[in-house]
């Protein structure tokens, strides 16, 4: 017959101490590394309370206070003050009752501990501990958590420093989209406009379609299925220009369209395989788009039979050489390396007369990435 179950304490009390000092820490480090400003003060500063267990806490920028917790909070208007000074010198500060000086009868408030609060060498506020004795052991603990708040901090500009960089070589791949594209397309529209109205309608609403996702202004990701629709757009438009030259064959499984990819990393390998292929090819020739679910991955290929290229080219390109017309394969590479690591970098397959197909390879699920 089975024992009943009887709950019991898990640990030691310093094991329970230990959990608890981590969960705080957890609980406080998300709001921070979005930086230090009101709203993440605010939503950090109760559970940096908890980890110090004070009777008050206070949160600074180098101009004021942010946010306060605990006790006493008639104090708040001394926080500027003792950020300033301690700024200043740069390093820890205590304080005593003559430094805070308080006519509220039974304020328990007699002392602080002000640290900096340190991001890349510079001093962006302070951590305030209000207590009614100034301990060494106080100190110490003000210290350390001042540290790890700069630590958040610095992870936060430096999260602010990737969207930064990920948004400049998107504005870069805009750029990079063929003016010799648009300046067909129109034409290639303009040629329907007697012959084929309807037509001519269509695709006008195509290339405007295709436009306002290129330049959107919102968001470093999207799904596999709107960035594949774009790429669709573009290739109605190309075979409006090319007609039979141009064969197009895609084969998408379904269960992969929602993976998040970046923003516009798949139409500017279709463009290249339409300008580098095929364009120059005699008769034109053959675009393949396929994207397949492997695993805990998706994987996209777009392969061309047209006339190829020097597998050196090519390296020059994915290294971001500017002299070269490419579009893009040196952009599309860093973004998604920067995005899911080193081993999801572009692989390109080409020779000579060989034709190219280029291979992307997401994973269908990663922290950080979604629409």
């Amino acid at each position: 017959m089975p024992r009943p179950w009887r709950r019991r304490h898990l640990g030691t009390e310093a094991d329970r101490a230990t959990f608890r000092t981590l969960h705080n820490a957890s609980l406080a480090a998300p709001p921070l590394r979005a930086g230090l400003t009101g709203e993440s003060a605010e939503r950090s500063i109760r559970h940096l309370h908890d980890l110090l267990g004070s009777p008050a806490l206070a949160l600074t920028d180098t101009a004021g206070p942010l946010a306060w917790h605990g006790h006493g909070q008639h104090h708040e208007e001394q926080c500027a003050r003792l950020a300033a000074v301690t700024i200043e010198v740069g390093r820890t500060r205590v304080f005593d009752r003559g430094d805070l000086p308080c006519d509220v009868a039974g304020c328990e408030i007699r002392s602080a501990v002000v640290s900096p609060l340190v991001t890349d060498e510079r001093v962006v506020g302070t951590l305030q501990v209000f207590a009614a004795e100034p301990t060494a052991g106080l100190a110490r603990a003000a210290d350390e958590v001042a540290l790890w708040v700069g630590a958040q901090l610095e992870l936060a500009e430096l999260d602010a420093s990737r969207t930064r960089l990920m948004e400049a070589e998107v504005r870069a791949m805009r750029a990079q989209i063929s003016p010799h594209f648009i300046y067909n397309s129109l034409g290639a529209i303009a040629s329907f406009v007697r012959t084929d109205p309807d037509r001519a309608r269509e695709l006008l609403l195509e290339f405007a379609d295709f436009t306002r996702y290129s330049f959107r202004r919102h968001g470093e990701y999207t799904t596999l299925a709107e960035e594949l629709r774009s790429v669709e757009r573009y290739l109605l438009l190309e075979q409006a220009r090319f007609g039979d030259r141009l064969r197009v064959t895609l084969r998408i499984a379904p269960e992969v369209l929602p993976v998040a990819v970046p923003f516009l990393c798949i139409q500017p390998l279709v463009e290249n395989a339409v300008r580098h292929g095929l364009e120059s090819a005699e008769g034109g020739g053959s675009i393949s788009i396929v994207a397949r679910d492997q695993d805990q991955e998706c994987v996209i290929e777009v392969e061309d039979d047209g006339v190829g290229e020097d597998p050196d080219v090519v390296r020059r390109a994915l290294a971001g050489d500017a002299a070269l017309d490419s579009v893009g394969l040196g952009n599309v590479d860093g973004r998604l390396r920067t995005t899911f690591g080193d081993d999801y970098g572009l692989v390109v397959e080409t020779a000579p007369g060989a034709g190219t197909r280029v291979t992307v390879r997401v994973p269908k699920f990663a922290p950080g990435v979604h629409v």
